[in-house]
């Protein structure tokens, strides 16, 4: 049965032009059945957000500044996130946002068994990437032409330092691999999914896991795929060494 997904946006800290990719993203993992976009709509930032929300039919959510620098965007969110929590009608949330004060709630919804994804800018601080179960790049969304106007939040941000790769991928596959060196590639995509939520392989010039492993020089893997296996190069039996060796049978004593 596929999870019942509520998708909480954080319209204030997200830029309009990537609504429809994130929600076809979303749609891998769950259901929408519940999708709202929270800011104050009064504000020009926002007006690009207008046809987006009919589009896609999400419900949007206004929420004034009451105080000058302060933002009821976040408190709006959480409030609905926890009556969702205990309303029973979802299984899972994603919180759209770059914000790091989301990263309790994150914590807070996991706590409670539902499994939450985090979808916010590659710079998205690292306690809200590690508190969710998944973590998804806003930029490694593909982008209609027509909508890379009034992103200016995106173009200034700093960018993020990706994990070096060789070290991530290497310690990964020694956690996860068998006895014998070697994990099998749905295994190892679970592991890293696991253990670094922020880890996509689209973020180092990749498709799929399977086209990132078979590229790199450091790893050996054998079969093809669900069935490919991936070792660290020289740290692995090939299947032919792993074989265990047959004693030979001794011969029996000539009867007298």
């Amino acid at each position: 049965m596929t999870d019942r997904l509520a998708v909480l946006i954080d319209a204030d800290n997200t830029s309009h032009r990537y609504v429809g990719d994130l929600l076809a993203e979303l749609a891998k993992y769950g259901r929408p059945t519940v999708k709202r976009a929270y800011g104050d709509w009064t504000a020009d930032g926002l007006r690009g957000w207008k046809a987006k929300l009919n589009r896609h039919a999400i419900s949007p959510e206004q929420t004034f500044a009451y105080t000058v620098g302060k933002n009821s965007t976040d408190s709006a969110l959480i409030i609905d996130a926890m009556d969702l929590l205990y309303s029973g009608n979802v299984d899972a949330f994603a919180i759209v946002s770059s914000d790091s004060d989301f990263t309790r709630l994150a914590t807070r919804l996991r706590e409670s068994g539902r499994t939450v994804y985090a979808v916010g800018r590659s710079n998205t601080p690292i306690a809200l990437q590690e508190a969710c179960d998944r973590f998804i790049r806003l930029e490694l969304l593909d982008q209609s032409p027509d909508d890379t106007a009034g992103a200016e939040d995106e173009r200034t941000a700093e960018p993020a330092t990706l994990p070096n790769l060789q070290s991530l991928l290497t310690r990964a596959v020694n956690n996860a691999s068998d006895d014998d060196g070697w994990v099998g590639l749905p295994t190892l995509g679970t592991y890293l999914r696991t253990a670094y939520p922020a880890f996509d392989p689209r973020a180092y010039g990749f498709a799929k896991l399977i086209d990132l492993v078979q590229a790199q020089g450091f790893l050996s893997t054998e079969g093809a795929g669900n069935s490919l296996r991936v070792s660290v190069k020289g740290r692995a039996s090939t299947k032919n060494a792993a074989a265990k060796k047959v004693a030979p049978k001794k011969k029996a004593a000539p009867k007298k």
